[in-house]
């Protein structure tokens, strides 16, 4: 590949401090006192709502309840609403189907769960005395109970379980095949598959606000994607999350934790649609590279570039469009054309310092999930970007409209000469126009995100324009997409919304805005963002339902 001189957009870095990452040689500039941040605005919070467990926090609250056991696949499907499955889980119950595949799922956890040896002795916390030991069976339903309801069970709901399991241990003449029923019985319970924050009287404010249980919840499904921990209900018991002081020690404990991993990767998966990826299908007649495991791999190195940006580096957020520093496994670094850094497994490397791979435009898992299963696609990459990216918004194509390309032609031989039909044709400029010319700065990658220069034996243009900024190539794309005004607004905006699970109301877009502001004072790290989420009473407060 030639070499260029700096696009203006690379040198119009260099006064800020993400141009010394960009550039590698700037000077930083002077440091300047950084003013405090304001108080967070007053917030109208939206409704209280019932949630369903997603796949993914129902897998993850179970090995953190039971242990390693192996969880089955067959649940009721995740919805995707206003980006995230977060929000979809708020909208949707179970089908009569579900209910068989929880019922089914639940005896096999807990057969799994009851198995003779030490992960049963650490779930059950006493030794029975016989076949029948009703105190046992009460302490154990009491411990579990709490810890999958996220609370401790009603007296009548402790009676039945303590019940259901000494009825079967009589009938089955074994006391842990007793408990296999009452366990069974918690895993399909609404109790557990749903969290149920409806909130309570609040005398301060006279309005609601979620209880210490509640927010137990809360905090621990939006930072670490499971359910609450012993420390986290024990602290719910004592009422420690309705005072401030308290809560804020909880949340900088609970931000430290090596749980919130599991949290920023799930945020990033859902945002992003990275769970796609693991039934991503390409014809392997037109991308012979492909392979089954293309997709989850690409959903892996995506998920731990982000998870070691923002919280082993504790980076600015800006650099996922900008680094060079990406992972890879064996597979990836051939279709990236370099070095893999490992043998096996994945292993951190940086991007060749004049090539135009950099930061998520120039990962294979983004380039290869927005694109068609026979070529790339700058229709789905730039909606990516505008609407993903930029929170923007592109209305649906008119009903009567010919969507269709044509066929590659000698005069019509790159797909931004065929798109160019779709911008000026009037029924689609409207849209096309705000999506393509900027996903056409992507291709040079190809439908799985191999480097190349030319289609059809011409070479590719992928110079353009955002919103009034020149780019010449990917490279430019990602660092003119860092630097867009609506990038980190839109980032802070999915962000409240993956935490509070509903999309924010008119009367919280003063706290989003105030939370963009804070990302902003807090050097653009993500860390510090997740706290000021976790403390705002977006996340504390809630209204009832008109």
């Amino acid at each position: 590949m030639k070499l260029r001189p700096l696009p203006r957009i690379a040198v119009a870095l260099c006064v800020s401090w993400i141009g010394l990452w960009l550039l590698g040689g700037c000077e930083s500039p002077p440091a300047t006192p950084v003013s405090p941040l304001p108080p967070a605005p007053d917030v109208a919070p939206s409704e209280a709502v019932i949630k369903r467990l997603t796949r993914s926090q129902y897998r993850q609250t179970v090995r953190d309840l039971l242990g390693d056991v192996a969880v089955p696949n067959a649940l009721e499907p995740d919805t995707v609403s206003d980006g995230f499955l977060a929000v979809g889980a708020s909208q949707t119950s179970i089908s009569s189907l579900g209910v068989d595949r929880y019922e089914s799922a639940a005896f096999d956890l807990a057969a799994q769960a009851m198995k003779p040896g030490a992960a049963r002795d650490a779930l059950v916390p006493c030794a029975p005395g016989g076949t029948i030991d009703e105190a046992c069976a009460k302490t154990f339903v009491a411990s579990f109970g709490r810890r999958a309801f996220r609370r401790p069970l009603e007296g009548a709901e402790l009676a039945r379980y303590v019940a259901l399991a000494t009825n079967a241990s009589k009938t089955l003449g074994n006391f842990h095949q007793g408990l296999e029923f009452a366990l069974a019985g918690i895993l399909q319970s609404p109790h557990f598959l749903f969290r149920i924050e409806l909130g309570e009287p609040d005398a301060a404010t006279g309005g609601l606000r979620y209880s210490n249980w509640e927010l137990a919840t809360r905090l621990a499904y939006f930072l670490w994607n499971t359910t609450p921990d012993d420390a986290l209900l024990d602290a719910a018991e004592r009422g420690e999350l309705t005072d401030d002081r308290s809560l804020e020690r909880i949340v900088d404990a609970m931000v430290a934790s090596p749980k919130t991993r599991r949290g920023v990767r799930n945020f990033f998966d859902e945002r992003f649609g990275l769970f796609r990826l693991d039934d991503l299908v390409k014809d392997p007649s037109v991308f012979p590279q492909s392979s089954a495991d293309l997709g989850p791999d690409a959903r892996e190195a995506v998920l731990r570039t982000l998870e070691e940006l923002v919280v082993d580096a504790d980076g600015d957020a800006r650099e996922m469009m900008t680094s060079r520093r990406a992972f890879v496994n064996r597979r990836l670094a051939t279709l990236y054309e370099i070095p893999a850094p490992v043998i096996d497994g994945f292993g951190a490397t940086l991007l060749p310092e004049h090539g135009e791979r950099r930061g998520l435009l120039g990962q294979a898992g983004i380039l290869a999930l927005y694109a068609h299963a026979t070529s790339s696609s700058s229709t789905l990459r730039g909606k990516f970007m505008r609407t993903v990216l930029l929170c923007g918004s592109i209305p649906p194509p008119p009903a009567d409209v010919d969507t269709a390309l044509p066929e590659p032609s000698p005069d019509l031989p790159t797909l931004r000469d065929r798109m160019r039909q779709h911008i000026e044709d009037p029924n689609c400029a409207s849209c096309h126009q705000s999506m393509d010319p900027i996903g056409l700065g992507l291709e040079t990658f190809d439908g799985i995100g191999r480097h190349r220069l030319t289609e059809q034996a011409v070479m590719i243009d992928t110079t353009g324009d955002l919103d009034g900024v020149a780019f010449e190539d990917p490279r430019d794309l990602g660092a003119a997409i860092a630097v867009h005004p609506e990038f980190t607004r839109c980032l802070s905006r999915h962000l409240y919304r993956y935490a509070v699970g509903k999309r924010e109301q008119k009367g919280e877009e003063a706290l989003i805005g105030w939370l963009r502001d804070a990302l902003e004072h807090e050097g653009f790290r993500m860390l510090p963002l997740l706290k000021h989420i976790a403390m705002s009473d977006g996340l504390r407060r809630a209204s009832e339902a008109p």
